[in-house]
């Protein structure tokens, strides 16, 4: 502390401190005798810091506002005031609203300490993060980072957690206790998984990890993504992916999406992580040619995401409810068509079929045109109408096929079976995309049990009957049903 704050804490008529769980309290009390009262108590009052700081400040307040007080009221806390400390920062809300002239001096802070015994220049990149808020958005591995605020080994057992989203497991870190104070002080160097194993965590207790070069570290962040595919199509970078252009890897944000399907109806985690990095490079790959004609980036794309998402789930973000998915999915339409609105397009106006993207795999496009046409009314009354549909259309197919009629005809023939069997699938509630993706996996493993059984006879389709292959589908099958 200043020479000046000593004088102020001697000279005022009234004084409070946050805690005097700090050995400067105690100091102050045997060397200058200067008492305080203490807000510990409040800290027993609530289950949380912020009710214990709203508290704090709510006493404070209503002392400044009474009436028989005419002197100057001194708040003291641990450190500097304008450093992690948030009962000051609610103080400086709170007063010019109430009236309350406030003045804020400075003293040393728990970062002079770290800067000096730690031995690291913050101007080399440095970064002051609260423990209840640590997770790989906020890391960067390039900069110094302090984590303050780590009260208990809980508190440090969740900082371990955020870290290893950044770090690897035994990526050494910092554990300081009581930094400056003679007798006091610990700094400990551990692996990270052992950081929740170190005693004496407290209120001067922080967490350091050094600043590091190793981009590895950084293969974690989004950040380095961003980077790394911007490197790919710079001049310095890959000819093959300079060269690309939205319609050249068209096809392969395609073959991207289904493989990541396949993954999913594997019920294959390690494979999806995968697949799911290379779909996400397809998205990079195409914000990045836009990034480089300057008409967006992939942060931009993040930001409406994101502006979308919480604009479209009033029921999370705003103040309306949804008690159920069914809720949840009206506000979406709801919210949808008013973001039309918006942009000079009126819902209303539009043909109840409209929003299906053109491209989609014709399975699953009819079935949303569909569903579509079923919201706006036009549909069977019940599945029954449906099943005479099928047969009606089934029956023109044979009489098409059977007459000999062109291969045009015959293909619209076969086009409305199989847009009546999707009227089915809605009808059940079954994705037809889904269920013919289920048999053609079913065909495919059967097969596979005919082909196996054929080589183990020395035999191929090829030489084999059809009796013969028959025996063994049936015999898959079998196998299926014991299963």
């Amino acid at each position: 502390m200043t020479l000046g704050i000593i004088k102020q804490l001697k000279s005022a008529t009234e004084r409070y401190v946050r805690t005097t769980d700090h050995p400067v309290v105690a100091w102050l009390e045997s060397e200058e005798d200067i008492r305080f009262e203490s807000f510990d108590s409040v800290y027993e009052e609530h289950e949380d810091f912020p009710s214990v700081y709203e508290e704090i400040a709510d006493r404070l307040v209503a002392r400044a506002q009474s009436a028989d007080n005419s002197g100057v009221i001194l708040y003291a806390v641990p450190g500097h005031p304008m450093v992690a400390e948030a009962t000051v920062q609610i103080l400086r809300r709170r007063c010019p609203e109430e009236g309350i002239q406030l003045e804020v001096r400075g003293g040393e802070s728990f970062l002079d300490q770290a800067f000096v015994r730690l031995g690291f220049d913050p101007i080399e990149g440095f970064a002051l993060l609260d423990a209840s808020d640590v997770g790989a958005v906020k890391l960067d591995p390039r900069m110094h980072t302090l984590i303050g605020q780590v009260y208990d080994t809980f508190t440090a057992s969740d900082v371990k957690l955020g870290l290893m989203e950044m770090y690897p497991d035994d990526h050494e870190v910092v554990a300081c206790h009581a930094l400056g104070v003679e007798g006091q002080e610990q700094i400990l160097r551990v692996p990270l998984h052992e950081l929740d194993h170190v005693t004496g965590y407290g209120n001067l207790s922080l967490i350091y990890i050094p600043a590091s070069r190793d981009e590895q570290l950084r293969n974690r962040s989004f950040e380095r993504l961003h980077e790394i595919v911007a490197i790919l199509r710079s001049p310095e970078g890959c000819p093959w992916d300079r060269e690309q252009t939205h319609r050249s890897i068209r096809k392969n944000l395609i073959e991207e999406t289904y493989e990541v399907l396949e993954t999913i109806d594997d019920d294959d985690p390690d494979h999806m992580r995968e697949e799911l990095g290379d779909l996400l490079l397809q998205v990079m790959l195409h914000s990045q040619m836009e990034e480089e004609t300057g008409l967006f980036t992939a942060y931009d794309v993040i930001q409406a995401l994101n502006e979308k998402l919480i604009y479209r789930h009033p029921h999370v973000f705003g103040e309306l409810n949804a008690e159920d998915a069914e809720a949840a999915l009206s506000n979406w339409e709801a919210m949808k068509a008013e973001e039309k609105r918006s942009k000079g397009i009126e819902p209303e106006e539009q043909s109840a079929l409209s929003g299906v993207p053109r491209d989609l795999p014709a399975l699953m496009k009819a079935y949303k045109i569909q569903k579509k046409a079923a919201k706006a009314g036009f549909d069977w009354e019940d599945i029954s109408g449906v099943w005479d549909k099928i047969e009606e259309e089934l029956a023109e197919l044979k009489a098409s096929v059977g007459q000999g009629e062109d291969a045009e005809a015959q293909v619209l023939e076969l086009g409305d079976v199989l847009f009546s069997v999707v009227n089915a699938a809605r009808f059940i509630g079954v994705d037809p995309e889904e269920a013919l993706s289920l048999t053609i996996r079913k065909f495919v493993r059967r097969f596979r049990h005919v082909e196996q059984r054929l080589k183990e006879a020395g035999k191929t389709p090829a030489t084999s009957s059809l009796a013969e292959m028959d025996r063994y589908w049936d015999e898959a099958k079998e196998l299926e049903r014991q299963l």
